[in-house]
């Protein structure tokens, strides 16, 4: 729109010059032909004072036989109008998105110390004979759920059942001993969980209870991660429940 107004600067000064047109009249013509210049050899963005110029410099340096089309010039208007909108509207979105990072980061902060329980497959033991909480996400009412719990080898530690258990969260405690009675030594070990009632094929979650030592807050789309103690990075999307 801004190289059409210009186009349409040039033929009218142009004429006026050579009807005896003053300096000033070529020296707006000037300062147009350089504004224009300079906005594509360098990027610069024309704002709103810059437009309402060129509209100015063009009906200044109009052809009196030929004046621009009122039409024209109220579509011209009403375009600056919708720019200089969507501008402000890019201002308030981004004066609100700051507000709401702002507000992240408070409500992130009183998360720190709590439990959070996660969806994951895998647990870590701090210490021999330590403890793991977490649950099994039962999809449907079932009359038998079992934990089974495999170290790093795949061999299968302890299994508990958790007995019958209505569709969604069913909590579990592993007290770290192994199905033999003694302490199983500190690692990572592997959840899974057998549903009765629910086939094979069909997955499903467990999950892990561990404390927020820490909160990070992500840029863009990243967002705020939690810092998990025996889980690591985790995202807060990823977070099933927070509690004392």
């Amino acid at each position: 729109m801004l190289s059409n107004i210009h186009a349409t600067s040039q033929p009218g000064a142009s004429g006026t010059t050579g009807t005896g047109g003053t300096t000033g009249t070529g020296s707006a013509n000037g300062s147009t032909s350089s504004g224009s210049s300079g906005s594509s050899a360098n990027g610069v963005t024309l704002g709103g004072t810059d437009f309402l110029t060129l509209m100015l410099a063009q009906l200044q340096n109009q052809d009196p036989t030929s004046p621009v089309d009122s039409n024209e010039f109220l579509s011209q208007l009403a375009s600056l109008s919708e720019v200089q909108g969507i501008t402000q509207l890019n201002t308030s979105f981004a004066a609100l998105s700051n507000s709401l990072v702002s507000s992240q980061a408070l409500q992130a902060s009183s998360l720190l110390g709590h439990q959070a329980l996660v969806t994951s497959s895998t647990a870590s033991l701090a210490t021999a004979g330590g403890t793991i909480n977490g649950a099994v996400s039962v999809p449907q009412t079932s009359s038998s759920v079992v934990l089974n719990i495999t170290n790093s080898a795949g061999v299968l530690v302890q299994s508990i059942n958790l007995g019958a258990q209505s569709a969604g969260l069913a909590n579990f405690t592993w007290n770290g001993q192994t199905s033999s009675g003694s302490a199983a030594p500190a690692g990572s070990y592997t959840l899974s969980a057998q549903v009765s009632g629910v086939s094979g094929g069909t997955g499903v979650s467990t999950l892990v209870s561990g404390t927020v030592d820490s909160v990070t807050m992500g840029s863009g789309t990243t967002g705020l991660t939690l810092n998990i103690a025996g889980l690591g990075s985790v995202p807060f999307s990823s977070v099933q429940q927070i509690s004392n």
